[in-house]
C-alpha cells in the first residue's frame, strides 16, 4: 500500500494520469455532438440532453463498478457505509454540476460557457484551501490557477467576442454547475480516504444517472432514433466517464486537491484540439492563440506542483 501510495503522489504519475484523464474528456465533447445528431437530439433541447447525460452516467456506474468486481475477484457492491459518502459525492457531482450545467449553457453563449466552467477548478482549490481547511493557500497556488485561467479564457475568446451581460438560468446557472463541481472535488478528497475510491464513484454515478433520467424524462426529454450508432456512442462515453472520473477520483484519494485540480486547466485545451481533428476545426485550435492558452496552463500546472520555499 505504502508503495501504491508513494507512486500516486510523485508529480510525472499525477501529471500523466490527469492528462489521460482531460484527453478522455476532451474527446467527450465532438462525440457528444456527434451523439446528438445520431439520436436527433436537438441543440436547444435540454430536456432530451439530460436524459442522454442520465443515461450514460447510469451506464458508467455500472461499468466501474463490474471492473471493481473483476478486480476484486467478487461483488463490489455499495454497503450502508458507502451509501453516506456517496449520496452528498452523487448530489454535488452528477445531480447539481450537470442539471444545472445543461440548463445554463443553453442559455448563455459558447464562449462565457467555456470561461465560467474554466472556474471549476479555482473554485475546487479555493474550497479546500480556505473553506474545508485540508491544505494551505500560498501564492503559488493562487498564481497556478490565475495563470491556467488565463489560458481558458484566451482559448475560448479564439475568434470570438464576449459581451458582460450575466443572467441567472445561463451564466449564473453554469456558474452554480462550477460550485458543484468545486464540492464535489474535495469532498470526493474526503470520502476516498475512508471507502474504495473506485466504489465510491461507480456508486454515486449509477444513482445520480438514474435521478437525472427521471429528472429529464419529467421535464419532457426523450431520445428518437436510437440506432447501434447511438448506442455505441452512448457506450463509449459512459466508458469515458468510468475510467476518466475514477482516475481522478483515485488521484484525489492520495493528493491534495491543488495538485489534481490544477490539471483541469488542460480539459478545454484538450477539448478544443480534439474536436479540431475530428470535426475537421483545424483553424479555431491550431494557431498563436492556442500556443499562448497552452503556455499558459503548463505555467499553472508547474508553479503549484513545484516544490514550493518553506517560507509559504
Amino acid at each position: 500500500m505504502a508503495q501504491k501510495q508513494n507512486k500516486l503522489t510523485q508529480t510525472g504519475i499525477v501529471a500523466l494520469l490527469a492528462c489521460v484523464c482531460c484527453i478522455l474528456w476532451g474527446s467527450a465533447i465532438p462525440v457528444i455532438k456527434t451523439g446528438y445528431h445520431l439520436l436527433q437530439v436537438d441543440s436547444s433541447d435540454t430536456a432530451s440532453q439530460i436524459v442522454f447525460a442520465g443515461i450514460r452516467f447510469t451506464l458508467a456506474g455500472i461499468l466501474v463498478l463490474i471492473f471493481a468486481s473483476i478486480k476484486e475477484k467478487k461483488l463490489m457492491l455499495p454497503d450502508r457505509e458507502l451509501f453516506k459518502y456517496a449520496v452528498p459525492v452523487c448530489l454535488a457531482q452528477t445531480v447539481g454540476q450537470y442539471f444545472f450545467f445543461y440548463i445554463g449553457v443553453a442559455h448563455t453563449s459558447g464562449v462565457k460557457g467555456g470561461i465560467i466552467t474554466g472556474l471549476g477548478n479555482f473554485i475546487a482549490i479555493l474550497l479546500s484551501c480556505l473553506v474545508f481547511r485540508n491544505e494551505r493557500m500560498t501564492r503559488r497556488k493562487i498564481a497556478g490557477c490565475v495563470l491556467g485561467f488565463a489560458g481558458v479564457v484566451v482559448i475560448n475568446l479564439l475568434g470570438n467576442s464576449l459581451d458582460m451581460g450575466f443572467k441567472l438560468i445561463g451564466e449564473g446557472f453554469v456558474l452554480i454547475a462550477q460550485l458543484s463541481y468545486g464540492i464535489s472535488t474535495v469532498l470526493i478528497n474526503l470520502f476516498s480516504r475512508k471507502v474504495s475510491p473506485v466504489v465510491l464513484s461507480g456508486t454515486q454515478f449509477a444513482m445520480g444517472g438514474i435521478v437525472l433520467t427521471l429528472i429529464g424524462l419529467g421535464m419532457g426529454g426523450h431520445l428518437e432514433n436510437v440506432t447501434t450508432g447511438g448506442v455505441v456512442i452512448i457506450f463509449y462515453l459512459a466508458m469515458v466517464s468510468a475510467v476518466a472520473y475514477t482516475l481522478w477520483s483515485v488521484l484525489l484519494a492520495w493528493n491534495d486537491v491543488s495538485k489534481v485540480a490544477i490539471f483541469g486547466f488542460v480539459n478545454p485545451l484538450c477539448g478544443v484540439i480534439l474536436s479540431a481533428l475530428i470535426l475537421g476545426e483545424v483553424k479555431q485550435a491550431f494557431n498563436v492563440g492556442s500556443l499562448a492558452a497552452l503556455i499558459l496552463v503548463c505555467a499553472g500546472i508547474y508553479i503549484v506542483n513545484c516544490k514550493e520555499n518553506k517560507r509559504e
